[in-house]
């Protein structure tokens, strides 16, 4: 997809503040800190629409960004960040719930995880929960660059085996260093969005 137009429409909390143009919707999920805004700027060509921070858990509503007038991605907040408070977390979650339950605009989800490091126990409940809604999910592992070659398919294996990845559900490996994958990842996303 050549993105020409790409602007963030709303940050909203409660289910009434979504947008209501009825657009299709690719939510991104991952730990805070994994790389998910680096992902959607990458993807869309732009160095700084998605806010990259250095410091973990400062998303904390769900970031809707229109992109072509066709389909929102929408950058919901982090998980498994430990500085957060227990009440914070347990908005985040009833939020993210609510979300991903009831939202019919919905058409799948990308999940990012870090291609270097064995999926966390969260990570494990994310793909659990999303598989859980029976939303399709598009598995992203970022920071291909920061590993040899030769590991590439160790990792993946091990991502693989860890959640669990169901037949269906497609494991890309991403670099926003080199867009290497971006190609592949937007036909993964593509699909979702012919099927309206």
């Amino acid at each position: 997809m050549k993105v020409t137009h790409s602007d963030l429409t709303i940050s909203a909390v409660l289910p009434k503040q979504f947008p209501t143009e009825g657009y299709p919707e690719i939510a991104l999920a991952g730990r805070s800190n994994v790389g998910k805004s680096s992902f959607i700027n990458k993807m869309i060509n732009r160095k700084a629409l998605a806010r990259t921070s250095s410091k973990p858990g400062k998303t904390q509503t769900l970031n809707f960004y229109l992109i072509n007038e066709f389909f929102h991605f929408v950058d919901v907040p982090g998980y498994g960040y430990a500085k957060v408070s227990k009440k914070e977390r347990e908005a985040w979650g009833k939020m993210m719930e609510n979300y991903f339950a009831d939202r019919k605009n919905l058409k799948a989800t990308v999940l990012i995880v870090d291609i270097r490091h064995r999926p966390t126990e969260d990570d494990k409940m994310m793909y659990d929960f999303l598989k859980h809604y029976q939303i399709p999910v598009i598995i992203i592992a970022t920071k291909l660059d920061k590993i040899k070659k030769s590991q590439v398919n160790k990792q993946l294996k091990m991502i693989e085996e860890r959640l669990e990845v169901e037949k269906e559900d497609q494991l890309i490996p991403f670099s926003a260093e080199t867009a290497q994958g971006k190609d592949q990842a937007w036909k993964a996303i593509e699909l979702f969005l012919e099927k309206r």
